[in-house]
């Protein structure tokens, strides 16, 4: 895992997980669960991420 990736992980996990995988089905749960609250989409993105 980079230090960009990193980065985005902890300030905008659905741009991470974007990064990583494209549009689908990751990326709209990780926006659901920045939304609902900033911490669950943070280890959404750690965990997709590793």
């Amino acid at each position: 895992m980079s230090l960009l990736t990193i980065i985005l992980n902890i300030l905008l996990p659905p741009l991470a997980v974007f990064m990583q995988h494209g549009l689908g089905t990751t990326f709209l749960i990780s926006v659901v669960l920045t939304i609902i609250g900033w911490l669950p989409g943070v280890i959404h993105a750690f965990i997709v991420n590793s």
